[in-house]
């Protein structure tokens, strides 16, 4: 994860979605995801306790698993769990509509097209003359 401090949702998700690259470490969250909803509906629905207090296993369990054996980095949910909730909800909005591969493919390709601007804009920097100013 980047050291720097994130002060937004909207800073945040980029972030995020490069964390979730590959599509078996999505794939995980969205069961993860699904089953932890299943149980908190279920849980409400029957009033049975023991399923709301399983929804953070099955939910985070397959997501952290994917992370650690899958994407093999550290889970966002560590650093910024609340907007990772929020992520794990629009990453798996996005992939119920077939549109987190796309979000995927923007996301990583606007981080290259900003990395080749400011490598180009480095050697720019370096080609121009330094100016040494004379004093008479």
């Amino acid at each position: 994860m980047a050291d720097r401090e994130m002060k937004s949702f909207e800073e945040f998700w980029p972030f995020y979605v490069k964390e979730h690259s590959k599509k078996a470490t999505r794939l995980f969250h969205f069961v993860g995801t699904t089953a932890a909803m299943g149980c908190v509906a279920g849980g409400l629905l029957t009033k049975r306790r023991w399923l709301l207090a399983l929804a953070p296993v099955v939910g985070y369990g397959p997501a952290w698993i994917s992370h650690f054996f899958i994407e093999k980095n550290k889970p966002a949910s560590f650093k910024y769990p609340l907007w990772s909730f929020k992520a794990d909800l629009v990453m798996w909005s996005k992939m119920i509509r077939f549109q987190m591969s796309d979000e995927v493919e923007r996301v990583l390709r606007e981080e290259r097209e900003a990395e080749e601007a400011a490598r180009r804009e480095e050697e720019e920097a370096r080609a121009k003359p330094v100016h040494d100013e004379a004093v008479n």
